[in-house]
């Protein structure tokens, strides 16, 4: 049983992996006020409700993007099951290259998600659109390199934004309107901002696509990608899990070693 962990800024992931399938899934809101202690009782009650025996992980893999969790999480595992994590960086896939300028810029998340799209799509360029905290455009060449990313506000950032920054303007549901004149403020943001990104998602991608020359495989994950319906046609995949699945993958490949 593999046990994997993202850490985003909004949310950290935990999956169970067992029987060629991820058994469990949980997702808990980041808190940086939380220490590794509070985690661990966290995850007991998970593995408990779930029926699940801690003695039978026999890997875990930890990704993050929140430095101050790292450690703390990495200490959550080790007296959780008395296991030191993997933890994904740059390096620790060596079949991935990375051709960014400072490999070590790049989140853990990332790397998770090209490895997972390169073992799906292997003859192919991809392209991960991941609708995290950040909206990010992960290219992977077919020849299983990082070529780059772009990244922009995620949904929720952004309506945040509008909210913290304006006097009269409230935090709005992510929720397609009905039409792009909106009737209310509400109605307003949402059109202006889900509507937008309606219209931003498939120009960066042909943008993409065109410096390429060529058509790409395209990957959407992340806890919003299933708002902005207008755009399952642009995705060859929709997979909620597919950075726990570069996290499994990452794991497999260190077994082998």
């Amino acid at each position: 049983m593999l046990l994997a962990i993202d850490i985003g800024n909004s949310n950290i992931v935990f999956g169970v992996y067992k029987d060629n399938i991820w058994q469990n899934t949980w997702r808990v809101i980041t808190s940086i006020q939380k220490n590794a202690v509070d985690y661990e009782v966290i995850l007991r009650n998970y593995f408990l409700e779930a029926g699940l025996k801690i003695s039978e992980i026999h890997q875990v893999v930890l990704s993050s993007v929140v430095p101050p969790l790292t450690e703390a999480l990495r200490q959550t595992v080790i007296h959780f099951c008395d296991q030191e994590p993997i933890l994904v960086n740059a390096e620790v896939y060596p079949a991935l290259k990375i051709g960014i300028n400072n490999p070590h810029e790049i989140g853990a998340d990332l790397v998770a998600n090209a490895i997972a799209a390169v073992h799906r799509f292997p003859n192919n360029h991809c392209i991960v659109v991941d609708f995290g905290t950040a909206l990010t455009f992960t290219t992977v060449s077919k020849h299983r390199e990082i070529l780059g990313v772009a990244i922009t506000l995620g949904l929720q950032t952004a309506v945040r934004a509008l909210s913290q920054n304006t006097a009269k303007l409230p935090e709005v549901p992510l929720e397609l309107p009905h039409s792009p004149i909106g009737k209310n403020t509400t109605h307003a943001i949402q059109a202006g901002v889900l509507l937008g990104y309606v219209g931003a998602v498939p120009f960066i991608l042909q943008q993409i696509e065109n410096e390429l020359g060529e058509k790409c495989k395209v990957i959407a994950t992340g806890g919003l990608s299933s708002v902005l319906t207008p755009l399952q046609n642009c995705f060859d995949q929709i997979d909620m899990l597919l950075t726990l699945d570069g996290l499994r993958i990452i794991g497999e490949s260190v077994n082998r070693k």
